[in-house]
């Protein structure tokens, strides 16, 4: 019982510790996700308050034919906003996965245990190297 609950207490330190961690980037992504939003929205209302706005004229080309504008037309609406609650949970679960993935670049890689498809015995992937030689893992194809 008593080492039930220092298992949790732990896991909840834990937890609570690579929340600190990870709020101050979730933060600033948020923050950017926001300040895309605003101003998309503040572009698309000044133009249309702007009183002497007029519509771009159409350019042509040499051969007579509609050039298409560099910016497409800004539509504004609650579809199509980059600052959702879908699109911060999404935010902050891939912060999660970033921060408590086993292997990182320029880091070692990580030696998981691999079974031998001949005798079903686990061994682990580092086991199969040999000096200097580097080691290639063909997972197969499904085609």
């Amino acid at each position: 019982m008593l080492r039930s609950l220092l298992l949790h207490s732990l896991r909840l330190c834990a937890q609570t510790a690579s929340c600190l961690v990870l709020f101050p980037r979730f933060l600033g992504t948020a923050f950017m996700l926001w300040l895309l939003d605003f101003l998309c929205i503040r572009k698309h209302f000044l133009r249309r308050r702007h009183p002497d706005h007029h519509e771009p004229e159409v350019e042509l080309n040499s051969e007579g034919e509609e050039v298409p504008p560099d910016d497409p037309p800004i539509c504004v609406s609650d579809d199509n906003r980059l600052c959702t609650l879908a699109s911060l949970k999404a935010v902050w679960h891939g912060q999660k996965l970033d921060f408590f993935k086993q292997a990182h670049e320029g880091g070692p890689a990580p030696n998981s245990e691999v079974v031998r498809p001949d005798g079903f015995q686990s061994q682990r992937i580092l086991d199969y190297a040999q000096g200097s030689r580097p080691l290639v893992l063909n997972f197969g194809s499904c085609t």
